[in-house]
């Protein structure tokens, strides 16, 4: 909005001319997040208080997660709405990565609210039936793909691998199918993560900042041709999203350090891993996101492989799934599980960064 509204002037006051560059606008999101989460955050934490939106724990989890029932929920509503209105006071609002940007993580955080609403009024873990979830994200996540496939550029149905100079295949309209799988399987992933103080939020941060960078050089065509990656025009506004959602997550992380004050829930976690995942498409990074989001994967495989495993041979592969309880119940203290996660997140984004030049 600052862009359109201020870049005109230009001619009049040459100081706004500061206005058209990405890396500009890009920090003062990440600032008008941060500080909306810090300034809203007290007052978000006390109504949810008040409301008695409380998280309801489960029984069956590490017993030193008994003491977190009460804790308010919902605090994924402060990192949406912090990031919707830095997004729509400092990225290009002409830009159709804007809005498909914004239409992924209002979407996902929608169903994600919708889920901890009825946890909430029914007062026990049951929020949306796990049938009614998925196919709300399929939905969405359909959605989501065919407006990509539709307005598409030249590199929007290519498929890249970390490592290699050109595309592996054009999905064509496979590219649709293929989308709807990344999308629900990164707000899942992310979903099934947040389950200690911090850990998710912190993870998102350095993936915010991974493709905060892939954004900004993939939007660039001397950097993109310097590197051997993909130039899609446009994307580049995608830093401005990317910083909003840092600056968002860093903020709630000052609420949801351990011990928390309050909880994402599923409004946060969905939002957050629908957006990482439709940045992922619209960067030509979906199999990198492998990488990037190291950590989610390793947390949504050990859900698989203790189920199947299970099912199969009746037996379990860990103490307990995802697996940051596994390692609680092994006696790790919860904040070392976080620290040390977060750890092999920062070594991820460090290496995925690096795929950008070993090509």
């Amino acid at each position: 909005m600052f862009k359109e509204l201020l870049l005109p002037l230009v001619d009049k006051f040459s100081f706004f001319n500061i206005f058209q560059y990405i890396t500009f606008r890009a920090s003062y999101a990440a600032v008008t997040s941060l500080f909306l989460s810090l300034l809203f955050g007290p007052k978000l934490i006390a109504l949810l208080k008040k409301l008695k939106a409380g998280q309801e724990v489960r029984t069956d989890g590490p017993e030193t997660h008994l003491s977190k029932s009460g804790t308010p929920t919902m605090g994924g509503l402060l990192i949406l709405i912090t990031i919707v209105v830095s997004v729509l006071f400092w990225q290009d609002l002409g830009n159709i990565y804007t809005w498909i940007s914004l239409l992924s993580i209002i979407g996902f955080g929608a169903i994600g609210f919708m889920d901890d609403y009825l946890k909430i009024s029914r007062k026990n873990t049951e929020g949306l039936t796990v049938k009614f979830k998925f196919i709300a994200q399929i939905v969405l996540a359909t959605l989501i793909s065919v407006i990509l496939y539709i307005s598409r550029g030249d590199q929007t149905t290519l498929l890249y691998l970390p490592f290699f100079k050109y595309p592996v295949a054009d999905l064509s309209v496979l590219y649709i199918p293929f989308g709807v799988i990344l999308l629900v399987g990164t707000s899942n992933a992310v979903n099934l993560t947040d389950g200690l103080d911090g850990l998710a939020s912190g993870l998102i941060i350095f993936v915010g900042i991974a493709f905060a960078v892939i954004s900004y050089l993939t939007g660039r065509v001397d950097y993109s041709e310097y590197l051997q990656i993909p130039f899609v025009r446009g994307s580049g506004e995608l830093m401005v999203f990317c910083f909003a959602l840092v600056g968002a997550t860093t903020g709630f992380l000052w609420y949801n350090a351990h011990p928390a004050e309050i909880f994402m829930g599923d409004t946060g976690s969905l939002s957050l891993g629908g957006a990482i995942g439709v940045i992922a498409m619209m960067t030509k990074k979906e199999i990198l996101l492998i990488i990037i989001g190291g950590v989610f994967v390793l947390e949504a495989l050990s859900v698989i492989i203790q189920v199947v495993s299970f099912k199969l041979r009746r037996k379990r592969v860990f103490k307990m799934a995802p697996l940051h309880h596994h390692f609680e119940l092994k006696g790790w203290d919860e904040s070392k599980v976080v620290i040390r996660f977060w750890i092999v997140g920062a070594m991820f984004t460090i290496l995925s960064l690096s795929t950008l030049k070993i090509q």
